[in-house]
């Protein structure tokens, strides 16, 4: 039994959570929102982001991150990207030399350009730093409905210790030394995923959503092995996996706001209507941004910038998008 500390007390951290104790592993869980921590006590529940799901009598709720951090095998960081560094910064003085934590969020810094593991080595660096990503719901994955993910580690016995802490007969864990790959995958995927939704909410069909798909890919696999990401992890669970879920369900935070959107909300009122963390647009502008310094087009994540941060119309981007320059679908095949 490993003594596990969940930060962050969100639909994922939650889920989470009940998986962990499935496995018979003894659970904290921390939030900073007290409100949120007396509901979790109170109800063993969490009423909001994860109705239906019922935790462990058992299950233990704080505020204080002190005793959330300290002494625990393993940490699991899943607080929504743009609270990744402060959230470490405010661990750092609790985390023991070598403490494993493994971030389950998904995104990218726009300030830095760097992904979240990057953000917990440079504010903990004493952390052994790990990642788990994938096709991977919280609603389901808290129903027991089965689900395959990835850990990503650069130590193999990081990768394997963790396999064997999530991993049951309904989480199936694959390991990978790829963490750029796998993070890059989990982060573009949710700006292409506004993008199906857009098309949805423009009242667009199949037919649009398996190229947004396909090309979206391609544009994820460009980016992410400019960057030094292998391209096995783009056509993995983490890329291509990732990246249909994201797109196809209505459980997706990003595509429902990409429906708000293509039907006519500003960026700022889908998001506070979806009531969660859009991970895609705190994404969109880094994405362009690593687009310009690695020297790649992503014209689909282009035209998401431009109908997010410009008030470009929707209609007017995928316009564009169908009218750019003829093109080869695969410029590596030979004529």
């Amino acid at each position: 039994m490993a003594d596990v500390g969940i930060i962050g007390a969100g639909s994922w951290g939650t889920a989470l959570a009940k998986l962990l104790h499935k496995n018979g592993h003894k659970v904290t869980v921390w939030s900073i929102v007290a409100e949120e921590i007396a509901m979790l006590k109170k109800e063993h529940e969490h009423k909001e982001k994860l109705p239906g799901v019922k935790l462990p009598e058992d299950m233990v709720f704080t505020t204080s991150l002190g005793e959330a951090v300290k002494g625990k095998d393993t940490l699991v960081l899943a607080v929504p990207s743009p609270y990744t560094r402060s959230t470490s910064h405010m661990m750092k003085e609790y985390v023991a030399d070598g403490q494993i934590i493994v971030d389950v969020a998904k995104g990218i810094e726009e300030k830095t350009l760097f992904t979240l593991s990057q953000i917990i080595e440079e504010e903990i660096p004493q952390a052994r730093v790990a990642v788990l990503s994938g096709p991977s719901h919280a609603e389901e994955v808290g129903r027991e409905i089965p689900t395959t993910i990835v850990v990503g580690a650069k130590e193999k016995e990081t990768a394997e210790y963790l396999q064997n802490l999530f991993m049951n007969e309904v989480f199936r864990v694959y390991i990978s030394p790829d963490v750029l790959g796998i993070e890059l995958g989990a982060a573009l995927k949710n700006v292409v995923a506004l993008a199906a939704g857009i098309a949805d909410g423009l009242g667009y069909g199949d037919n649009t959503k398996a190229a947004l798909i396909t090309r979206g890919i391609t544009e994820i696999s460009r980016l992410g092995t400019a960057m030094g990401g292998r391209a096995e992890t783009f056509s993995g669970l983490t890329g291509i996996g990732d990246l249909i879920v994201t797109c196809a369900s209505m459980h997706s935070r990003n595509r429902r706001a990409g429906i708000l959107i293509g039907k006519g909300y500003t960026m700022e009122a889908a998001m506070q209507e979806v009531k969660m963390v859009v991970e895609g647009v705190y994404s969109a502008k880094a994405a362009m941004a690593l687009a310009e310094k690695y020297k790649v087009q992503l014209p689909i994540i282009e035209q998401v910038n431009a109908v997010l941060f410009d008030g470009k119309p929707a209609d007017e981007a995928v316009k564009d998008l169908m009218l750019r320059d003829k093109k080869l679908e695969n410029s590596e095949l030979p004529w």
